[in-house]
């Protein structure tokens, strides 16, 4: 059943997801009610950039803003910043706030996204994350206080501390990344890749430390397990995220490392979750991605579902990452197993790219620094294409 005009939308979560998902509903023809309810006290902004340019001084912080205040108006919707959700009432769709405030529509929308994963070393005046405006706001004031050139640990090599480590180095920073595995990516990318990308922070003249314990963050020192210490003047910790569902323990939703939903996005048929807080079926397996395009993706599929009762186009999901100088690009949802091979460009021209596959079927394209080989060769996700198929047509040449 379609919405009609006399429902009320309320939307739970101001980021990415829930905004996107408020502009596509007025696009595709809803005329009703919305309400938008977030648990920070800003209209929706752009995150990625929070670890890239508003680290490194390139932007203030204003400049990530989504929904401007004329956006938000015309928009014309209810907005309740800086309140957050305790708990849903499935039956009746209430969502009951922090403040006591109840609110009830016709159909819910879950975008609560995660949060930043949290490690209780003893100093927290220098431990630092970078998901919010709030920590961005935070570490920018400390580092505006330490001289030039000073050492600043990033804690996990990932994306989001590749980013930080990049940043920080281009506003004059020492950084040095504290990676526990053997190699940053190897979980998100695979033991190959991984190995391929090994040498970025080297060649961006950025320390990169890897297979590394920590004990402790104490006296202005990272205090490793062998006893051996770094002096540092901050820390960046960037060590993954965790799915803001504690709310929604008493609702009775399925929840399994988020809200478990269909391949409408619908964990009920007025009730939905997306982006970073969704687990969706995808090509056989529920699976919940963290990427700024899916959440794009999913508050357009949604909106069409709902506002028009249409499917939306399969999705292929893409993230990319700007890092020691380099643009990292993926399309596609492989596994970290998965096969996977360079098809073009090499490691000494700095740039190339690779297909991901399983079974003999292409799952992946990932590339360095050639965004324009990426984007051609979607066309090898569109539809399934064995990898001989793939080789055959090479659309990057």
């Amino acid at each position: 059943m379609t919405l009609t005009s006399t429902d009320h939308v309320v939307v739970v979560g101001a980021g990415l997801a829930g905004w996107r998902f408020i502009e596509s509903l007025r696009r595709d023809g809803y005329e009703g009610k919305i309400t938008l309810i977030g648990d920070e006290p800003y209209a929706p902004y752009d995150r990625p950039p929070l670890s890239k340019q508003v680290l490194s001084g390139k932007w203030e912080i204003d400049k990530t803003v989504l929904a401007s205040d004329e956006a938000l108006k015309n928009a014309n919707i209810t907005s309740i910043f800086g309140v957050s959700a305790t708990s849903l009432d499935v039956t009746s769709h209430t969502v009951t706030l922090d403040n006591g405030e109840t609110i009830s529509g016709t159909h819910i929308v879950i975008a609560t996204g995660t949060r930043a994963r949290k490690i209780p070393f003893s100093d927290q005046s220098l431990v630092h994350t970078i998901r919010n405006r709030k920590d961005i706001e935070g570490l920018n004031a400390l580092l505006a206080t330490v001289p030039d050139g000073a050492t600043v640990a990033v804690i996990g090599g990932g994306f989001i501390g590749a980013e930080a480590a990049t940043a920080l180095k281009a506003r004059g920073l020492t950084p040095v990344v504290l990676e526990a595995l053997q190699r940053p990516l190897i979980g998100a990318l695979g033991d190959q890749a991984s190995q391929w990308l090994l040498a970025l922070a080297t060649n961006a003249e950025v320390e990169l430390r890897t297979s590394q314990v920590i004990r402790d963050v104490i006296d202005g020192s990272v205090v490793f397990a062998d006893g051996s210490s770094l002096e540092v003047a901050a820390v960046v910790l960037g060590v993954g995220a965790e799915v803001n569902t504690e709310w929604l323990q008493s609702s009775g939703l399925v929840l399994d490392g988020g809200v478990v939903v269909d391949e409408h996005l619908l964990a009920t048929p007025t009730i939905g979750a997306l982006g970073d807080v969704a687990k969706f079926p995808f090509k056989g397996e529920l699976t919940r991605i963290e990427h700024w395009q899916v959440a794009t993706d999913h508050a357009a599929a949604l909106s069409l579902h709902w506002a028009k009762g249409e499917k939306a186009p399969d999705m292929v999901p893409y993230f990319w990452s700007d890092q020691y100088g380099k643009k990292i690009q993926m399309l596609g949802h492989p596994h970290p197993s998965d096969d996977v091979v360079k098809v073009a460009g090499s490691d000494e021209e700095g740039r190339w790219l690779a297909l991901y596959s399983r079974g003999g079927v292409v799952t992946g394209i990932l590339s360095l620094s050639q965004p324009r080989w990426l984007m051609v060769s979607k066309v090898l996700l569109d539809e399934e294409t064995t990898l001989t198929r793939a080789m055959e047509l090479q659309p990057w040449a």
